[in-house]
């Protein structure tokens, strides 16, 4: 009996122990927007600038500058890229226009880089996805979910999901279904094709949902309540892990038996296994406020904040 005591303290204290990153990889500005696509990281700052990370080759790849905005004092500024996304070739990317909140969408393919939408059109969008290669999903400001046929310039669907000002939205893999945060903590599942709420999901969360991710039947969400809340939309069972501050970013491995949540006020990130609900690990290093965490596979997290350092780590197997 001692024995087995022992070696529960010991297997207690080595999952508390906090773990340090195995690489650094610095960008051109703050990180405000980063995805993974294969061995890519894709990252947009807010010196205006989108840069793709080669992990294997572990150099920049390639830099896309937009030109600086005014403000509303009228001095030259560095414009956000506040929201990206890439597929076969193709980078879609928002910034600040500096005019009323207002923001423009760009595309960038073979090298070449436009506007698709303009801040005359006085949308605010506050994020974007790629349903395919021809179709973008918005998140909009007031709530408003849309689908945008590129090629032909116009809005499949706009819908209302609620009054309450958007927050978040993630894709599932397939990206037939979308998962929409709010400041009221409620959350819609809805189909991409259609804009069709499929599912309701509230109770976990009591305010601001600050992030939320979407992997096979799991939604997970990060609110400003200190509450990291999941939800599993297949058995409809549901919960929450507590923090100790406001809970800024989430993700879920691969096989959805992981999240992380950013639930500490000093910008670590803990691990929690979703299966048993008994915590993992947790990552420290980074110095700033996490804006995005993302799962490599199931032992490696890439994590950034405001500042211009993006780290990763390994759990131990």
């Amino acid at each position: 009996m001692k024995i087995v005591l022992t070696l529960l303290t010991l297997a207690i204290f080595i999952f508390a122990k906090p773990l340090s990153p195995i690489s650094t990889i610095k960008v051109d500005g703050g990180v405000k927007d980063m995805i993974l696509s294969r061995n890519n990281l894709i990252v947009g700052t807010d010196s205006g600038k989108l840069e793709v990370y080669n992990l294997k080759e572990k150099k920049i790849t390639k830099k896309i500058q937009l030109p600086d905005i005014k403000d509303f004092m009228g001095d030259t500024i560095h414009t956000r890229v506040a929201s990206l996304d890439y597929i076969d070739g193709r980078y879609a990317f928002l910034s600040d226009s500096g005019i009323g909140g207002y923001t423009n969408v760009w595309l960038n393919e073979n090298n070449q880089t436009k506007k698709i939408i303009t801040h005359e059109a006085k949308k605010i969008i506050v994020k974007l996805k790629f349903i395919d290669k021809n179709h973008l999903l918005f998140g909009f400001l007031g709530n408003e979910v849309s689908l945008y046929d590129i090629p032909n310039k116009k809005y499949i669907y706009t819908k209302q999901l609620s009054e309450s000002k958007f927050s978040d939205f993630a894709l599932n893999e397939d990206k037939t279904k979308a998962a929409f945060a709010n400041e009221s903590g409620i959350n819609y599942v809805i189909d991409t094709k259609t804009g069709k709420i499929l599912k309701t999901l509230k109770g976990q969360n009591l305010d601001n949902i600050f992030a939320i991710d979407f992997k096979k039947d799991f939604v997970v969400c990060a609110g400003k309540d200190r509450r990291g809340a999941y939800y599993n939309l297949l058995t409809d069972s549901n919960g929450y892990f507590k923090g100790k501050f406001f809970i800024y970013a989430t993700a879920l491995s691969p096989s959805t038996k992981k999240v992380a949540f950013a639930m500490d006020e000093d910008n670590s990130i803990t691990i929690y296994n979703l299966v048993s609900k008994e915590k993992i690990a947790k990552l420290t290093g980074l110095k700033s406020k996490v804006n995005k965490i993302i799962f490599k596979d199931e032992n490696t997290i890439i994590s950034a904040g405001d500042d211009d350092t993006i780290l990763m780590w390994k759990l131990k197997k």
